[in-house]
């Protein structure tokens, strides 16, 4: 290992540990790459503790393109990240997401953006009341107006799996990973030029990515620079049903989807559990050791899906956690590519709970922006810095 890098990646989770392979796998680039991870346990880290889905169904083309990349990534991920003959397996459920609507303006949400996604390709139904209990005899869709099921191309896969192949491959690719905290960022004038480590070591590069998550603030302030990504908390629950829900056997076999409830609070099969969680009536910044779950969400977990259907009245809790979501305060989308005048300073934050899903074509991209000075593949440029500058927000309607 040495004292000088081409690109230091901040942050060795499933961000930062992707694009370190999608710069050692393209043959156009020829330099050296450092991971350098705080915590090598990865306890605490958002990958870790992720609901670890994938979906297409967004508003905004970008996304949906994001979210069919990130699909076809997962199926062939085996065969990608095969090392000395081990392929990882993701166990890639490909179950759907099914968004139901009850009111007039989310059914309206649905149509457009079912609008957008069929124009991309994308294998999304929109039913009426009746379509959904056909499918789905244990629900209640007496308040319902539509829905929305992807077909196929979402589902949930392995977080830690994804993490792992990632690092596997670029370790075997030849980049470098360092178990060490960052403590500052060198700067002159308007670029950076190396880190110091909490271990007293200074290491200079040529290009930093920022890839540390919900921390994504603390780095860029060690250059000098600004962002507005915030650490904030989600609960998740496990549960147990003492009747499983089932569909009809020709919907994803009989299993229900990962449900979006119109109330906010979801629910998706975790073996033979359920995974669930809802959106915080009350979503502070947290602190940053702060991982106590907030117990109460469960009871409204609770009566929002026994109130959807009868099979999720008896349930038992079997196990929970808190995790920090990498929010970006304009908008609640990934942050990505040069800043606007430190432009070998390069963002891969704030994604806001979409980061293990937009892994993919976001690791792709900022390893397009080092080796070409700008995209290839795939246009992220309307999720680039340039809109924070000006505050301008990039809509979309379909955050979860």
């Amino acid at each position: 290992m040495t004292n000088t890098y081409d690109v230091v990646i901040i942050g060795g989770a499933v961000i930062g540990s992707a694009v370190a392979y999608f710069l050692m796998s393209n043959p156009d680039f020829d330099g050296s790459v450092l991971i350098i991870e705080r915590d090598p346990s990865f306890a605490t880290a958002s990958t870790s503790l992720s609901s670890s889905a994938i979906r297409n169904q967004f508003s905004n083309p970008v996304n949906v393109q994001i979210g069919q990349f990130g699909t076809q990534f997962i199926r062939d991920f085996a065969e990608t990240m095969e090392v000395d003959g081990e392929k990882p397996d993701l166990n890639f459920h490909e179950g759907g997401y099914l968004f139901l609507a009850s009111t007039d303006e989310q059914t309206q949400t649905l149509r457009e953006n079912h609008a957008v996604q069929k124009g991309l390709g994308a294998d999304v139904v929109l039913w009426g009341p009746d379509q959904i209990k056909a499918a789905f005899p244990h629900l209640n869709v007496d308040d319902l107006q539509l829905g929305s099921y992807g077909q196929s191309g979402e589902g949930w896969f392995s977080n830690t799996g994804m993490m792992n192949g990632y690092r596997k491959k670029a370790r075997a690719l030849g980049a470098d990973y360092l178990i060490d905290d960052v403590t500052a960022i060198a700067r002159d004038g308007d670029r950076v030029t190396g880190v110091t480590l909490a271990s007293g070591r200074g290491i200079k590069c040529g290009t930093i990515v920022n890839a540390s998550g919900p921390r994504a603030a603390l780095t860029a302030q060690m250059a000098g620079l600004n962002i507005p990504v915030e650490p904030r908390k989600r609960t998740l629950f496990v549960f147990d049903c003492a009747q499983t829900p089932e569909g009809s056997a020709t919907v994803n076999g009989g299993k229900l989807p990962l449900m979006i409830d119109p109330s906010g609070s979801f629910c998706r099969p975790e073996g033979t559990m359920f995974l669930s969680g809802t959106v915080p009536e009350e979503d502070p910044t947290a602190e940053w050791d702060d991982f106590e779950p907030r117990h109460e969400e469960f009871e409204r977990v609770w009566i929002d899906l026994a109130t959807r259907s009868p099979n999720f009245e008896a349930i038992k809790l079997k196990n929970f956690w808190a995790g920090h979501y990498a929010f970006n305060s304009l908008d609640h989308n990934v942050i990505v590519g040069p800043h606007t005048e430190v432009r070998n300073f390069i963002f891969a934050n704030g994604f806001s709970g979409h980061g293990l899903q937009q892994s993919p074509a976001v690791g792709r991209g900022v390893s397009e922006c080092i080796i070409y000075g700008g995209f290839r593949t795939l246009d992220l440029s309307a999720l680039g810095f340039e809109r924070i500058v000006k505050g301008e927000p990039f809509l979309e309607k379909a955050v979860i």
